[in-house]
Formats: structure tokens, C-alpha cells, sequence
């Protein structure tokens, strides 16, 4: 098959293709459309349709990774690894995506991360010559990269579980609640209390005196 028939057929293919994502803009051939203009070297027209379609289909991996690739073709490198990182997220082993993060993480100087991808390939299928000789140029090995990739805080002291042992702080504070419940009241807190009870005497009486009056009153 001559090349220009390839063209001819390719270009049938995309008519067709955007003829029916033309009558209904929720269909998933957009992502067979995309595929055919990444063929024909139109990546600007494939990273559209991929825009338009993961607006009906959020987290559509293929979609994703399709439109990282886009953006990698197109020069575009932080849109490409944006999308392509939020794809691993949601499927961490599609390879797909990490061969192109591989790309960008490498021509960007980003090694550990380049690394990380070439394990995440090699934990799927260890026999990967492109990882494999990627990890190698770059140092690295599966080990190395469980190490850089290990707790995030290892350097933190477990919490210790021993009571005979505690820690300067834990005794101080431990003192500070012991002193804390071991104070005496204030020493106005009784005048308060005092003053409360001659109120309420005040109150009781001043009640008698009205109850009285009005029994007087009713009588005379």
C-alpha cells in the first residue's frame, strides 16, 4: 500500500470518525478520532478532542494518557506531565503513562523520578528493555528506588509505650496537673460565697415584707 493511499484512507477515517462524534459530542469515539489524527502527525486536533471529550468523561484514563501524549508532541511538557501524573494516581501501573513521564522526567533532569516510573514498568514486567536500560544509564536499581521512596519521615522517634521511663516533657507535665489540682481556691472565693448567701437572705426577707404588706391591705 503506497503512502498516499495510507492518507487517503486515514484522512476517510477521521471524516467518518468526526462525522459521528459530530452528531453526538458525548460519544467515546473521540478517542479513536484522537488516534487517527496522532497518525496523521495532528496533534493539535487530537489534544482538542481529548480536551472536549474528558469534559463528558472525567478521569477517563486512556483519555488522559492519550492527552499526554498529545502534549508531549506538541512541545508542551508541563501540560503533558500535569495530565500524565494525575493518571498514575488513578491507575498506577498503566505504562503507557509512565513511558512518556519517563521521557519528560529524563529531558527535564528529574531522575528519581524517571526511576520510579522505570520500577513502577519493571514491577509489572521485570524483562523491559527500555526500563531496564533507561534504569541502568541512570544508576538506579528497584532497590534504590523502594529506598528513596521508603516512610516519608523516617528519621521520627517512636512513640514510647514504657511508663517507668517517661520522657523529660511528659514529666513536667505530668508535675504541672498534679500542681495544677493541688491549689488552693482563691482567697476571695469565700468572701464571694458569703456575699451570695447574705443576697439571697436579703431577697427572702424583702419577699416575707411583700407577702405581709399585702395580707395587711386585704384586711383593713
Amino acid at each position: 500500500m503506497s503512502q498516499n493511499q495510507k492518507s487517503a484512507e486515514s484522512a476517510l477515517e477521521i471524516d467518518r470518525l468526526a462525522t459521528q462524534l459530530a452528531k453526538d459530542p458525548q460519544s467515546k469515539s473521540f478517542i479513536p478520532l484522537a488516534e487517527e489524527y496522532g497518525k496523521a502527525g495532528m496533534w493539535q486536533e487530537a489534544a482538542g478532542v481529548l480536551e472536549d471529550g474528558l469534559k463528558y468523561y472525567p478521569g477517563f484514563i486512556t483519555a488522559m494518557v492519550a492527552l499526554g501524549r498529545a502534549y508531549d508532541q506538541l512541545g508542551q511538557p508541563t501540560k503533558a506531565k500535569a495530565v500524565l501524573e494525575e493518571s498514575i494516581k488513578l491507575s498506577p501501573d498503566n505504562l503507557r503513562a509512565h513511558r512518556t513521564l519517563i521521557k519528560i522526567y529524563t529531558s527535564q533532569g528529574e531522575h528519581d523520578s524517571a526511576l520510579q516510573s522505570c520500577a513502577a514498568i519493571l514491577s509489572v514486567n521485570p524483562k523491559d528493555e527500555e526500563a531496564l536500560s533507561i534504569q541502568s544509564s541512570l544508576g538506579g536499581s528497584s532497590k534504590h528506588i523502594y529506598e528513596q521512596t521508603g516512610p516519608s519521615t523516617p528519621h521520627e522517634a517512636p512513640i514510647s509505650t514504657t511508663r517507668n521511663d517517661p520522657s523529660p516533657g511528659a514529666t513536667e507535665m505530668t508535675n504541672a496537673q498534679t500542681s495544677a489540682t493541688s491549689i488552693p481556691p482563691p482567697p476571695h472565693a469565700k468572701v464571694v460565697t458569703q456575699l451570695e448567701a447574705w443576697l439571697r437572705t436579703i431577697e427572702s426577707r424583702r419577699h416575707t415584707r411583700t407577702v405581709a404588706h399585702k395580707v395587711h391591705v386585704k384586711t383593713s
